[in-house]
């Protein structure tokens, strides 16, 4: 334990997940005259991935491009896809289950030549 200012004490903790999720444990703090137990959640994000995707079709036929998106947390995931930009469809909410993996369905549809 290092004491810090204002009565503090700073409690050091090593974490090193495997996997993005979100992680549950409990620290209990004894002594002779105190017990304490502290709960602490950890979230853990994947690495941010910058991705391009290049749609290639004629003008009014649709292509579509299937992006996997793996759940290797420990909760079920459910998204909410918000898509900007015309003539792009997919559906607007996905969910994914615990160690599953889903595809969204991106599609491109042109309306015109471009």
């Amino acid at each position: 334990f290092v004491l810090g200012g204002s009565n503090t004490v700073e409690f050091p903790i090593k974490f090193t997940p495997k996997y993005p999720g979100s992680y549950h444990c409990q620290i209990l703090l004894k002594s002779s005259c105190d017990i304490r137990v502290y709960a602490i959640e950890c979230v853990v994000n994947a690495d941010q991935a910058d991705a391009q995707l290049e749609f290639l079709t004629s003008a009014y036929q649709a292509v579509t491009q299937e992006i996997p998106i793996s759940n290797k947390s420990s909760e079920d995931w459910r998204f909410e896809a918000l898509l900007e930009g015309q003539c792009f469809h997919g559906p607007p909410v996905i969910n994914v289950p615990v160690g599953e993996t889903v595809q969204y369905p991106l599609m491109f549809k042109p309306v015109a030549e471009s």
